[in-house]
């Protein structure tokens, strides 16, 4: 659990397992500091911790080690990673993925037709609960990709992506 607490800024962020002591623990830091004169922004966030900078980029770096491992390295660790609520906004044809299942499908088909992908993180920068990442993303056609058959042709794109992160696990990108 991450707590700051500065003279013009408490910054709680609890779980609703530890919300009835934490609340406690606010009222008596509130009072010492109301004591002192000082007025005091409390902003809480129920349901999960946040992760610090340094988690979110092991995270996201974990995320892109296990994919370039292959279709069945990337697909056993889809559960630890996203959380089953996930969404992936404008991804498809189609529009947004919505669940775990939807976003594991998507990424089976996709490392289907690139069997070799393989993503270099070019940058990453981290803010609050979103990461911001840039990749190179390199791959050969090999099966079908939406509708097109393989070509054998090798490929080469810049992926960017905005991920929000929320109990240990991408929610949303």
């Amino acid at each position: 659990m991450n707590v700051k607490l500065g003279f013009t800024e408490h910054l709680i962020l609890i779980s609703n397992y530890y919300q009835e002591f934490l609340f406690s623990f606010l009222l008596l830091c509130s009072m010492n500091y109301l004591s002192l004169n000082i007025h005091a922004r409390i902003i809480i966030l129920s349901g999960w911790f946040v992760m610090s900078a340094k988690e979110i980029k092991a995270l996201e770096r974990h995320v892109l080690e296990e994919n370039n491992k292959g279709k069945a390295a990337a697909m056993a660790v889809m559960d630890e990673l996203y959380a089953t609520d996930f969404v992936m906004h404008g991804s498809t044809v189609e529009g947004d993925i919505h669940g775990l299942r939807d976003i594991k499908k998507s990424m089976s088909e996709y490392l289907n037709a690139f069997p070799d992908l393989h993503y270099t993180l070019d940058d990453m920068v981290v803010e609050g609960d979103k990461a911001a990442i840039r990749c190179t993303v390199t791959g050969t056609h090999k099966g079908k990709f939406m509708g097109i058959p393989p070509t054998n042709k090798k490929v080469k794109m810049q992926a960017f992506a905005i991920d929000r992160v929320v109990g240990g696990k991408i929610v949303e990108e």
